[in-house]
């Protein structure tokens, strides 16, 4: 960590700024190729080009001056190091909705970070409520770290911590939870606290953000209000996502844990149900429920079996592709596979004797396709049948994800007593919504 008060500063330039005895937020005035510049100097990011000096001018305007034989850097005033102040906690009324705010990390929580120009997580759940007033007239906001953890780092342990944190605040007789989440992997661990959280009496809503809440196009403050209203007022017990409809701020939508697909990476709107359409949207502060299919709040039918085994995997079939692989990921103790297979449900049939082998002895083969619309069908092609007679289990409209998500939690709830006929029976039966008697055009979502 540099303590020099210079984040981001090496090299020559740095060596420079120091002999000045210049630090971060200092006035000061350069001067290169007989201009003069005067302004504020800035952090920045230390993997960019180190031969420049970094300043905000007075007009509010950020330039770089390289820094070059002859330049020349004075001191015109010491200042104050920049630094994030959390602002007040808004007063909170009595008689509104609990919610709870589970922090868990990703952008909604997180701040440029000046060394790398990267992203970090830096705000927690508190600070989440200190800069978003507009939760305190919707909701009596407690807040709570449990992790703080970028969503590629999620394993299946942290899915298993949420459900368990989740089931502790439901059985606390809170109003809703809404649980911060980067938006990679959010779709992996709203499959998993739908598997894990069945029929909940109240809202269970991952919310994220595209761009980190320091930055002027954030969505974090939109999508945050919509998750509070939706976990405070919301007439369903559902595990739902809570991101942008559109571009703009006008809508969020509420979608089905269970049929949510990060589609986009980077754009505001990633987010879209498939083969579904989300369950609601939030639009100017009032919910709209659209989906007739809901367990409604409240429900006494709640179960919680949170436990995942990570002895699962996931395939993609491609072109050449051998299916040694099976084997070898077999021999390493995997006890099921999910493959995305091409069109309705296929993959090269040389596959077929190595499936077959493996079945026999036990190990879930179940087929969806790498088409993100529609479901698998092996009934069409003799290939499909082949694939039938050789034990793969043909997992309809299921996403891929959801199926692995879904896979992992039948393992880690059933383990190894489960005989591979009652693993197919779980699999194909629907537990949260991740299964539909037809597939739905893709409308509003």
């Amino acid at each position: 960590m540099d303590t020099s008060g210079l984040q981001g500063y090496s090299g020559t330039t740095k060596e420079l700024l120091e002999r000045e005895n210049v630090r971060i937020g200092d006035e000061i005035e350069v001067i290169s190729n007989g201009k003069r510049y005067r302004g504020i100097l800035m952090a920045r990011y230390e993997l960019s080009d180190p031969n420049y000096i970094t300043l905000k001018l007075h007009n509010g305007y950020n330039i770089g001056i390289r820094v070059t034989k002859g330049v020349r850097v004075f001191k015109i005033s010491a200042g104050v190091k920049p630094a994030f102040v959390r602002p007040p906690k808004p007063q909170i009324l009595s008689d509104l909705p609990s919610v709870i705010i589970v922090s868990t990390g990703g952008t909604i929580a997180s701040r440029v970070e000046y060394r790398t120009g990267a992203v970090r997580p830096a705000l927690n759940a508190d600070d989440l409520l200190a800069i978003v007033p507009e939760l305190a007239g919707i909701a009596r906001i407690d807040t709570e770290i449990l992790y703080n953890v970028w969503s590629e780092n999620i394993q299946v342990q942290h899915w298993i911590g949420m459900a368990e944190a989740v089931d502790r605040l439901i059985r606390k007789n809170v109003d809703g939870v809404v649980l911060t989440h980067g938006t990679d992997t959010m779709g992996y661990t709203a499959a998993a606290l739908s598997f894990a959280l069945q029929k909940p009496p109240v809202p269970v809503v991952l919310v994220g953000a595209q761009r980190s809440s320091d930055r002027p196009s954030s969505d974090a403050t939109t999508n945050l209000i919509a998750a509070v209203a939706t976990a405070a007022k919301a007439p369903f017990g559902e595990v739902v996502v809570a991101m942008h409809k559109w571009h703009s701020d006008d809508v969020i939508a509420l979608h089905r844990g269970t049929r949510v697909v990060k589609l986009h990476t980077s754009s505001r709107d990633a987010f879209h149900s498939v083969n579904s359409r989300p369950i609601a949207y939030y639009q100017h502060g009032e919910l709209r429920v659209i989906a007739d299919d809901l367990n409604p709040r409240g429900s006494n039918e709640y179960i919680c079996k949170p436990k995942f085994d990570a002895r699962a995997f996931l395939i993609k079939f491609f072109p050449s592709m051998k299916p040694d692989i099976l084997n070898i990921l077999a021999d390493i103790g995997i006890k099921g596979f999910v493959i995305e297979g091409t069109g309705l449900g296929h993959v090269s049939s040389n596959w077929v004797p190595v499936i077959k082998e493996l079945t026999e002895i036990g190990v879930f083969v179940g087929m969806t396709s790498q088409c993100k619309f529609g479901r698998v069908n092996m009934n069409v092609y003799d290939s499909g049948r082949d694939l039938l007679r050789a034990g793969v289990v043909p997992l309809d409209d299921m996403l891929a994800e959801v199926a692995l998500v879904k896979l992992m939690w039948i393992l880690g709830n059933f383990g190894d007593r489960a005989e591979l006929e009652d693993i197919k029976e779980l699999m194909l039966m629907n537990v949260a919504g991740e299964i539909r008697s037809r597939t739905l055009p893709n409308v509003g979502g």
